[in-house]
């Protein structure tokens, strides 16, 4: 999930580039809810303000221990955090390749 353009084409470019399949982007927190339910991604590298809300309802909807990375210039809004303490923050700018390594290893925790 990005609404930034340029962040999201890097960030497809490095998953297809490590082999894995990119899907998306979702540009609004609705569009990603409904990837959970109709793409059923394996992991997902997620922004925190998009144009309809907070990342705050994606996280409540993951399922649990779903493996996500929250990659952000402002930070987790506190209500997520408490709610969601384990998913990873990354500020930005992130090399595409850390926010990679990161979810490997919630992938690996799985």
């Amino acid at each position: 999930m990005e609404d930034e353009p340029f962040i999201a084409f890097d960030l497809m470019m490095a998953i297809e580039d490590s082999g894995a399949i990119a899907i998306g982007p979702a540009a609004t927190v609705a569009e990603a809810i409904d990837f959970l339910a109709t793409e059923q991604p394996d992991a997902v590298i997620a922004d925190v303000h998009l144009p309809d809300g907070t990342i705050a309802a994606f996280l409540d909807a993951m399922p649990a221990g779903f493996p996500a990375v929250v990659h952000t210039g402002l930070g987790l809004p506190s209500e997520a955090r408490a709610r969601h303490p384990d998913v990873p923050v990354l500020p930005k700018p992130t090399d595409p390749g850390i926010l990679l390594a990161r979810l490997a290893e919630r992938l690996e925790g799985r």
